[in-house]
């Protein structure tokens, strides 16, 4: 599902309407190519260039995909210009498909463009969650594959903006389980897909230290203040760890987060959290583990340093959100 299939679609549909149409479809860059092999032979060039003309130019239906790519071609586009204004004259259909609108094209003139924006123009949405599963179940029947519907679940939900990497999932993971010799699991696709499941929101600290103070029932400023009692003093050793793990930031920075703290207070925390981790592996990564996908809006864990990688921990949030998870585990 995407602007190259929709285009096939409607050329499908506009035979099935009525099978004597001329109907064409081509890439810009094949529309480029013939154009070029028809100025090649300078001693047949006549006869190419008319050859070209009709081949474009006496359909009923023409579909270009992937216009962007004549920018810069100026004696291309000077022909495809000649070409849409013939079949626009003649009362003849045509479907352009871009990546951009028609207003952002880079390269092509004006007079193109106008003629462009004239027609219907139609944002290609990505499509929702549903449709991903369908087309996932689709290719599953297509290639054969028994697949569980939460891995089903679990793909449509990670890959939302393209199609193509939807698909490829759904490859990496079956040709996974046959080359283990495994049943096509979530775990399995966990697994295997981890290397996608990466976040490219920005973390900052205060988001860092507003989750870990919503876990322990504080407050902001009581992690960033000079309180001692064990509660706060446990909460903000595990919001600097988090710091530390989650951002780029140094030893100095993340002390100047935390009210001026010198880096020597900051490594120890951070020491102090790893050794308790150690130590009470379970329950402590688990908490951690809550947090971090809170922060991150998703159901992973991301301490890859610490390969806190918790089948509990994913088992809890295969249906909650991480938030109401916090109450039961802690």
């Amino acid at each position: 599902l995407g602007k190259t299939h929709l285009l096939n679609a409607i050329g499908n549909y506009a035979l099935v309407k009525d099978p004597n149409l001329k109907v064409r479809y081509v890439t810009s860059e094949e529309f480029t190519n013939e154009f070029i092999e028809a100025l090649a032979d300078t001693n047949q060039s006549s006869g190419q260039i008319k050859e070209f003309n009709r081949r474009y130019r006496e359909v009923d239906v023409l579909l270009i995909d992937d216009i962007q790519f004549l920018s810069g071609k100026d004696a291309t586009l000077e022909q495809f210009f000649h070409t849409f204004n013939t079949l626009h004259q003649a009362n003849k259909r045509i479907v352009i498909a871009s990546d951009v609108p028609p207003k952002d094209l880079q390269g092509f003139n004006e007079r193109l463009i106008s003629r462009f924006e004239s027609g219907l123009t139609v944002d290609v949405k990505p499509p929702d969650l549903e449709t991903r599963i369908a087309i996932l179940r689709m290719i599953a029947t297509m290639n054969g594959s028994n697949i569980p519907n939460d891995v089903f679940n679990l793909i449509a939900e990670r890959f939302t903006e393209n199609i193509r990497e939807l698909e490829g999932a759904l490859n990496r993971v079956t040709a996974m389980a046959s080359l283990s010799n495994q049943p096509v699991t979530k775990a399995l696709a966990e697994q295997t897909l981890q290397d996608f499941f990466t976040t490219d929101v920005e973390i900052k600290p205060a988001d860092i230290i507003t989750q870990v103070a919503k876990y322990f029932y504080l407050t902001f400023d009581d992690i960033v203040g000079r309180s001692r009692t064990k509660k706060i003093a446990l909460a903000r050793q595990i919001a600097m760890y988090l710091v530390r793990e989650l951002t780029s930031m140094s030893l100095n920075d993340i002390g100047l987060v935390f009210g001026g703290k010198d880096h020597t207070t900051v490594m120890h925390s951070i020491e102090q959290v790893e050794q308790r981790m150690k130590k009470e592996a379970g329950a402590n990564a688990c908490f951690l583990c809550c947090i971090t996908c809170c922060i991150l809006r998703h159901y992973w864990c991301f301490f890859r340093k610490s390969q806190l990688h918790m089948p509990a921990c994913r088992l809890k949030f295969q249906k909650e959100s991480a938030i109401n998870s916090f109450s039961v585990l802690r």
